[in-house]
């Protein structure tokens, strides 16, 4: 049974105020709990119900914690809970250095607010094997539950940075791919072989000072009569097609 200190500190963990004090953050479910314990990521503890204790690693560095059902639900940020959490220290802050964005592409992504946006392209990101994106200071956090939970685990092996925008891609010296209603082609770019892929929020795209640093502005060609894309489908398209060239 957890304590009521136990309880308070972990619900804490749902406000990002207390996991940036903290430098710890939750996530749930047995599959992503796994992809963090064999990463470079250091599990604090783990939470499980019975059920779910077979399929715990024996790792004797992490503390181990059964719980009932009940104060699961008190802990958990989900409304069916998954049967076991975890608490994940937050990783040491990287400097971003542009000389490691070369010959690859990495995705920017200009002040997306939804978590599960932001989680989906992450998830995308690790399916095409990005392994970078960078995020303006105004992007929705990495480590907000409803994010973690929508990248099922993919969050471990991608490097997420959050920077000024406007200075990185003034001093990345790299091609820089916008995407933009009235850009060219998509199916028609010549990608090369590195940039960055710049995203704009979901409701008014790319802000005006950032578009000025595009080298290439790119367009999804519309077919039907939809307004826009979602950002997160948009990203989808964006590394599909560049893998697809790469080949």
């Amino acid at each position: 049974m957890l304590s009521k200190s136990q309880i308070s500190f972990i619900k804490s963990l749902h406000q990002k105020k207390y996991r940036k004090e903290s430098g710890i953050f939750i996530v749930e479910g047995i599959k992503s709990i796994t992809e963090f314990i064999n990463s470079s990521y250091q599990i604090h503890s783990i939470y499980y119900t019975g059920f779910h204790a077979s399929l715990l690693p024996k790792n004797a560095n992490i503390k181990l914690f059964e719980v009932n059902a009940g104060d699961l639900a008190k802990i958990s940020t989900l409304q069916t809970p998954q049967g076991v959490l975890a608490l994940v220290y937050l990783p040491t802050e990287q400097r971003l250095n542009t000389n490691s964005l070369r010959n690859t592409f990495s995705l920017v992504l200009d002040d997306v607010q939804d978590p599960g946006n932001l989680g989906t392209i992450i998830r995308t990101a690790d399916w095409f094997g990005i392994k970078n994106i960078i995020c303006s200071n105004n992007t929705v956090e990495a480590y907000n539950p409803k994010t973690v939970q929508s990248t099922m685990g993919s969050l471990a092996r991608i490097s997420i940075f959050y920077t000024e925008l406007e200075i990185f891609l003034a001093q990345a010296q790299l091609p820089i791919f916008g995407a933009l209603l009235d850009g060219k082609n998509i199916y028609e770019t010549n990608w090369d072989t590195e940039g960055l892929i710049l995203l704009g929020n979901e409701g008014h795209g790319i802000h005006e000072n950032l578009i000025k640093k595009i080298t290439t502005p790119v367009t999804i060609p519309r077919v039907g009569k939809a307004e826009s894309l979602n950002v997160a489908v948009s990203a989808a398209i964006f590394c599909s097609e560049i893998h697809r060239s790469m080949k």
